[in-house]
């Protein structure tokens, strides 16, 4: 008996052998590339490509241009470095990365099979505009943008890529002469070979849809306004960020140039970004450090002026009069029900502190910086926030509602608007919000039974950290990772999160401009999942009442 079982693993194994799958040698534009065929399961495998080049070595403070091409084979197996930009682990006192680093990665599943036409997802890292990469970055041990498993539950395509941030990718004079948005300029740039290249690995240029989070959502968001990218993909997805956030974009941009032009020894007038361009990478992106601060009166989320312009071009008016460029795109956006909490923590730090008291002059202060309009604003403000807490709110309560504020105002409000905006002028394009409200579970920052889900927390489940580094979650934490894989990955090839080759916990509706409905994302999924008009009375207090409100102190 057991020697035919052994018989039949090995025909087994040898039947698997001599199917196994791979893209072998792939012919791109720029010449042939090979990756790495990896084994998931039976009749399971994966191409990988690590390292492709979408652009060649950027001109300094230029837009990016075409890789020239290469003689043979590109081993493709191996990470590139990330964009020049600072090292935040040492106090933004050292950098690290390369100018060459427009590179991509992509991720192919495989079955009995070689795949052809399959949607194929492109990702773009958040950090600020200032940092971030898909070149390997660790987390926990397990690199966190890889494309495993989504591609392999999903059955699609996953592209990630590296773009320019900081000074390097986001510096601009507001003039013609050092125009900025060259981190949107690469983005784009990738889209584009993706687009042109994607079908000699099995993927539809067809059916592409562009996803990111933070400054990455913000960047999807753009990608989708600007008129350069008509026809490249189909559908796109913005966590915690879109081009309507107030740190999205730098109105005055050339201020802070002369401050790095004189922190790096140039001059502030009409030879300021020839010397710029001409000046060492590192010290260029040393001189684009910020602020981190820790008060409410200058709140750390004006510090991003690193961000992209309206640059006559790329970004050719203000973003909420571009969604008609959206009008055919399918749309997904939402945010972390406390996306705030990683800001607000900066800003207030005593939120984090469960047996001190935060002062509430702390909050009305925090209400004034971000109001901008004087004490009757920030005096109305307060009142709205603070309308159901009775005469002896906690300590919890006025934590949390900082924490509330500090959401509504970065993430929540504009994405509510951005929603708004993409369902009003869409055509063909769909429209879907969500809220993920799955608590955190890391230790170390702050550990709260009020607390709820922190910036960055819906990553790990977006790329299945649950399942591929299984010992650290637990089975609510997995239902949420294959919820929100099925959600993303159905969403790209159909247009419908809700219908595709993945089963979902609850149907999604989409969002319109008079219902506004969204779907809560978290463990506990059911029908009763689906909410409508996220946080109503204070979406409008910041998009109806206090734009009415008179000014009565200079910003």
């Amino acid at each position: 008996m057991m020697v035919k079982l052994g018989i039949l693993v090995a025909i087994a194994v040898f039947l698997e052998t001599v199917s196994a799958t791979s893209l072998g040698v792939v012919y791109t534009e720029g010449g042939m590339v090979q990756g790495e065929n990896i084994r998931l399961g039976f009749r399971r495998r994966m191409d990988v490509f690590r390292g492709i080049p979408f652009a060649d070595i950027p001109g300094r403070f230029e837009k990016p241009k075409r890789h020239p091409g290469w003689d043979g084979v590109l081993e493709a197996t191996e990470y590139k470095k990330r964009c020049i930009q600072l090292k935040f682990m040492k106090r933004m006192t050292d950098t690290r990365g390369s100018e060459d680093c427009l590179y991509l990665n992509i991720w192919v599943p495989q079955g009995c099979s070689v795949s052809t036409g399959l949607p194929t997802m492109v990702w773009i890292y958040g950090g600020g505009f200032l940092a971030g990469s898909s070149m390997g970055v660790g987390f926990l041990g397990h690199y966190l943008y890889s494309g495993q498993e989504i591609a392999d539950r999903g059955n699609v395509i996953v592209v990630t890529l590296g773009y320019r941030v900081g000074t390097m990718g986001f510096l601009s004079t507001g003039e013609s002469d050092l125009p900025g948005n060259y981190g949107l300029w690469d983005q784009h740039a990738a889209i584009a070979w993706v687009n042109r290249n994607i079908r000699s690995f099995g993927g539809d240029p067809d059916n592409i849809t562009v996803f990111g989070e933070s400054a990455g959502g913000v960047s999807v968001s753009f990608q989708t306004l600007t008129p350069h990218n008509k026809g490249l993909f189909k559908r796109a997805i913005s966590q915690s960020g879109d081009a309507t956030c107030s740190w999205a974009i730098n109105r005055n941009p050339r201020r802070f140039a002369e401050e790095v032009a004189l922190k790096v020894g140039c001059p502030t007038d009409q030879t300021m970004a020839s010397c710029l361009k001409m000046t060492d990478p590192v010290k260029l992106t040393l001189a684009g450090s910020i602020n981190i601060t820790s008060s409410p009166d200058n709140p750390n989320v004006f510090n991003l002026v690193l961000s992209p312009v309206i640059d006559g071009d790329f970004v050719p008016d203000e973003p909420s009069n571009l969604f008609q460029n959206a009008a055919e795109i399918d749309y997904i956006a939402g945010i972390n029900d406390m996306d705030g909490h990683l800001f607000t923590a900066i800003d207030v730090p005593s939120i984090n502190r469960p047996l001190v008291e935060t002062p509430i002059e702390d909050m009305k202060r925090l209400l004034a910086s971000y109001t901008k309009k004087g004490k009757a604003a920030a005096d109305l403000a307060y009142s709205t926030y603070t309308s159901t807490w009775g005469p002896n709110p906690s300590k919890e309560t006025i934590k949390k509602t900082i924490v509330e504020i500090g959401t509504d105002f970065i993430f929540l409000v504009p994405t509510q608007t951005a929603l708004y905006l993409h369902a009003a002028n869409a055509t063909t394009g769909r429209t879907y919000s969500y809220l993920f409200s799955e608590p955190r579970r890391l230790s170390g920052i702050v550990k709260s039974s009020w607390m709820g889900a922190d910036h960055a927390d819906d990553l790990q489940y977006v790329f299945g950290k649950p399942f591929s580094a299984r010992p650290l979650y637990r089975t609510r934490h997995r239902a949420v990772s294959c919820s929100m894989i099925a959600y993303w990955t159905n969403f790209a090839r159909t247009g419908d999160p809700n219908k595709g080759e993945s089963s979902v916990p609850a149907t999604w509706p989409k969002f319109t401009s008079n219902g506004q409905q969204f779907l809560e994302i978290n463990s506990k999924m059911d029908n009763n999942s689906v909410g409508q008009k996220m946080r109503m009375p204070y979406v409008d207090f910041w998009t109806k009442v206090l734009p009415n409100l008179p000014m009565t102190i200079s910003e």
